[in-house]
């Protein structure tokens, strides 16, 4: 029987509260190479072929499903089993190899990209990450070719963010088979065939592979949503479904951990899609402020509408350079990647947005028809913020997570006393020695090219600044720290902000050592331009870590509440 690798593996998000650069995880930059790179591009052509020749977005979201035709072109052309091993009839790719195919899908139609993510990235990910030779042979194929669709089946009408705390309840039964009872709702492809069902125990969290026409199962009614309407989302009862013993994922006690790292690995393909669809939003926005003109002159010649085509420019190139350097880490293999899958999704889903109304308001009125791409795209963008993780709730897990690792690397001050100098010097001294050789000479990323120095040794700045400022926040609020939200997310951006500069500082060292320093010039500019960016907004940050206003929040937070309501009249 498969079960969850509990094994301590190292993080570089983690090591960044600590102070520390851990220059190889994140170098060279993982680039796609040979035969993969050959594969990966010849399937996103097929997706690029199909989606701009075959596929109607309009339609689908008129008829409200994508369609089982495309389902089952989209198999045919193998592009439902990214990576699915070649033995059970899929591709095989990388992890980042499947991320650079569902690009093509977030770039056409937001809808078709989460089906597509629910199917792969979370619906059949739990088979092929946990499940036995033999549930891989039963499932695996059907699912690879577009025969049969995968579904996550995780949220409850009282349970979101709050995972742990399920309310479906599996008993098991004494031939080893479990009677499960209990509903789920917001699940997209929950009508469909294989259904992958996290539930409570007397044996601790348990993931259970349902199928499709099995008793006591019943979906709908369906949800009626603002965007996305050809994704099929519904709510799932279970009424004593009988799930067989050979149907269990892992071990007993080990669903809760299936079901957070699956959703680590479902994050990365929402970042590349989104990355997708910002190229999309871009390339709307310079086709019609190119065609648009008023006043006499081109919209793309005012330097307002400039300014908004060059920033989204650099943020897809940013937001691709994190995404992919994130997949580098699945594919490695011995690296701790979820906190930053959770920094690239909360990134991705924020940026994305912010690409989006950037596009909408060089269309203006254009774009408020509900007939214009950018109108679908508001409604279909607004959910990625919230769902595989709200945003709010992964900062706080980013944040927690870096600070834990501080706490324990810290000496306990507080117990030393007066009385006992010996043992205060023993336990001070290597900390003060520490701190401050980490300011006189911050620990920089090793290997990056000497083209983009400048931004190596700010980030190295903003390393030892984020162990300063977490270590502050620390021993501000001691365990109280857990309840300051405004300060994890001001420690969360500042962790994110400098991971996408070291993936950025890594990719354009792989380009420019790949294409040579003149090639690469156009590249270099947006990749300083980005970390510059970038770098300003983690100063920021930090500087509001000191001086705010959050104790002025609080106390107006608590007046709005206590009078339930705007209260002031003139």
């Amino acid at each position: 029987m498969a079960s969850v690798d509990r094994t301590s593996k190292p993080s570089f998000t983690r090591a960044l509260f600590l102070g520390n650069t851990h220059s190889e995880l994140v170098m060279p930059y993982p680039l796609l190479a040979g035969d993969e790179r050959t594969r990966v591009n010849a399937l996103a052509g097929s997706a690029r072929e199909y989606l701009t020749e075959t596929y109607d977005p309009w339609k689908a979201e008129e008829q409200r499903w994508v369609g089982d035709d495309t389902i089952r072109d989209l198999g045919e052309r193998g592009l439902l089993g990214l990576f699915v091993d070649e033995q059970y009839g899929g591709q095989g790719l990388s992890q980042t190899g499947y991320c650079r195919v569902m690009e093509e899908f977030g770039r056409v139609d937001g809808a078709l990209a989460v089906v597509m993510g629910v199917h792969q990235s979370i619906g059949t990910k739990p088979i092929y990450l946990y499940g036995t030779d033999d549930q891989k042979a039963r499932w695996l194929p059907d699912l690879a070719a577009g025969r049969k669709l995968a579904a996550f089946v995780l949220t409850e009408p009282n349970v979101g963010s709050d995972a742990y705390n399920l309310e479906t309840w599996a008993e098991r039964q004494s031939d080893g088979s479990w009677i499960l009872n209990g509903e789920k709702r917001w699940i997209g492809n929950g009508s469909k065939d294989v259904l992958t069902v996290f539930a409570r125990s007397d044996l601790g969290h348990v993931a259970l592979v349902v199928e499709k026409g099995t008793e006591g199962l019943s979906t709908g009614p369906r949800f009626d949503t603002l965007g996305l309407r050809a994704n099929n989302l519904q709510r799932v009862h279970f009424n004593n479904v009988r799930v067989p013993a050979e149907n269990l994922l892992g071990e007993p006690g080990d669903g809760f951990r299936i079901a957070m790292n699956t959703l680590n690995n479902g994050r990365m393909s929402m970042g590349t899609s989104i990355a997708g669809g910002m190229k999309a939003f871009l390339d709307y926005t310079l086709e019609h402020a190119d065609r648009r003109e008023q006043f006499g002159r081109k919209l793309i010649d005012f330097e307002m509408v400039e300014e908004k085509v060059a920033w989204m420019n650099t943020q897809i190139y940013g937001l691709e350079s994190m995404s992919y350097l994130t997949t580098g880490l699945v594919d490695r293999g011995d690296a701790d990647f979820s906190l930053e899958s959770a920094m690239t999704k909360v990134v991705a889903s924020d940026v994305g947005w912010k690409a989006l109304n950037k596009a909408f308001q060089v269309h203006g009125g254009t774009a408020f028809m509900s007939d214009h791409p950018l109108s679908k795209a508001l409604r279909d963008f607004r959910i990625f913020p919230i769902f595989e993780g709200a945003n709010d709730v992964m900062r706080a897990y980013v944040a927690l997570n870096g600070v834990k690792g501080l706490s324990d690397a810290l000496p306990d001050v507080r117990a030393l006393t007066i009385g006992a100098p010996g043992k205060a010097i023993g336990v001070l001294a290597p900390y003060v020695a520490d701190r401050v050789n980490r300011a006189l000479r911050p620990e920089k990323l090793a290997g990056a090219h000497p083209s983009v120095a400048k931004q190596v040794s700010a980030v190295a700045e903003q390393v030892a600044r984020l162990r300063d400022r977490a270590e502050a926040a620390l021993r501000t609020h001691g365990k109280q720290v857990q309840e300051k939200q405004l300060v994890q997310k001001r420690l969360s951006d500042a962790a994110s902000g400098i991971y996408a500069q070291v993936a950025v500082i890594s990719r354009i060292t792989a380009v420019i050592h790949r294409d040579g320093a003149p090639a690469a010039g156009a590249e270099r500019a947006v990749a300083v331009d980005f970390c510059d960016r970038a770098a300003r907004q983690v100063g920021r940050e930090f500087r509001s870590l000191e001086v705010n206003s959050d104790a002025a929040t609080n106390q107006l937070g608590k007046a709005v509440r206590q009078s339930n309501g705007y209260a002031f009249d003139l």
